[in-house]
């Protein structure tokens, strides 16, 4: 499920469990949110986890994941009005990109890992699209940054274009031999030992080689949670750090790469230990001197006007998963169950 990072309103005043029934745990404009698909997120959640929570934490959880299905229907209603819904064609093209680089057997065994079905994922596949859809219409699509945008907001940060030493763009793919079990993208085969980590690296490796873009690796494969979902872009790395902060395997790597090459794979060591931990591969995207950047620079002008993208996009959801929710009927029967249990009503 595609977790919506919204705050929900919950109007919980009359709600029993006698008028809504056992199976259900919360209403969006009288449409139903059922029992069973809580169970099925909660499940996908843990999967893996070593400790499982209980009592009071897994009440905190499964609250948690209720807020976000209401979150996500009160979207989807929006999308139906909007006629944005995604289609069948939409949902087989995406289920034809998980299935690229697997066979059948594979397919049907990343499905029985995630804990789904075919049509569970389709129905995810579907949500998730139209979800898409509504914020490109409804917000990105609205977003625009000019000129004059980018010049005010260079003569404000004018000194973060100045840099005291050069510094490097990386990128990079990681894989662990212990991984983490809260990565949960269905693409991504989870090594399970050094010698699957190796086998899984050297696959990449060997796609990178051939051509595959860097970034839809990293998203899909990297077992890097912080930078996986950027498509393993680290940002910019002063040269200060890399020689002081990097191991020295990885800072002799980066060092012989020229910008847009990537490394040979890279063993990560764990220095507790002194054992291979893992592999990655490091992309240097581009390496820029010290000096003031001029805004002429068509590279700092396309860094503001995405700076100044994202932080628009990010305050006008917020804002207008506010309004939506704000003009929803919601009725969450599971916090209503929690309050009773626990004396509060």
């Amino acid at each position: 499920m595609a977790f919506v990072a919204a705050v929900v309103l919950f109007e919980m005043a009359g709600c029993t469990s006698g008028s809504h029934g056992s199976d259900v745990v919360a209403s969006v404009n009288g449409k139903k949110l059922l029992r069973s698909d809580l169970d099925r997120y909660y499940k996908q959640q843990l999967a893996g986890a070593a400790n499982q929570p209980e009592g009071a934490q897994a009440e905190s959880l499964q609250l948690s994941i209720v807020k976000s299905m209401v979150g996500e229907e009160i979207i989807l209603q929006r999308a139906e009005k909007l006629g944005l819904l995604a289609s069948d064609e939409e949902v087989e093209s995406k289920i034809n990109e998980f299935k690229a680089p697997s066979t059948e057997e594979q397919f049907q065994r990343k499905l029985k890992e995630k804990n789904l079905t075919l049509d569970e994922l389709k129905r995810e596949i579907r949500r998730s699209l139209t979800i898409d859809k509504v914020y490109n219409k409804e917000i990105n699509s609205k977003i625009n940054v000019t000129d004059a945008d980018i010049s005010n907001y260079y003569n404000q940060h004018k000194a973060e274009f100045n840099l005291i030493e050069p510094v490097y763009h990386l990128a990079r793919i990681t894989v662990s031999s212990a991984p983490n079990p809260q990565l949960h993208n269905l693409k991504n085969d989870k090594a399970q030992n050094d010698t699957q980590a190796k086998a899984k690296i050297q696959q990449i490796l060997s796609r990178l080689q051939n051509g595959d873009d860097f970034a839809s690796l990293a998203s899909n494969y990297s077992e890097d949670s912080e930078a996986s979902s950027n498509g393993g872009d680290l940002g910019f790395v002063p040269e200060s750090a890399l020689k002081n902060n990097t191991d020295p395997a990885t800072r002799e790597a980066v060092g012989k790469l020229a910008p847009g090459q990537i490394s040979p794979i890279i063993p990560l060591v764990d220095p507790a230990t002194h054992r291979v931990a893992g592999y990655q591969i490091v992309k240097l995207i581009a390496k820029e001197p010290a000096g003031q950047r001029d805004l002429n620079d068509p590279r700092v002008q396309q860094s503001i006007r995405e700076q100044i993208r994202q932080t628009r996009e990010q305050l006008l959801r917020a804002a207008y998963q506010e309004v939506i929710v704000n003009q929803a009927k919601v009725e969450n029967y599971l916090a209503d169950e929690i309050l009773k249990k626990n004396g509060g009503k």
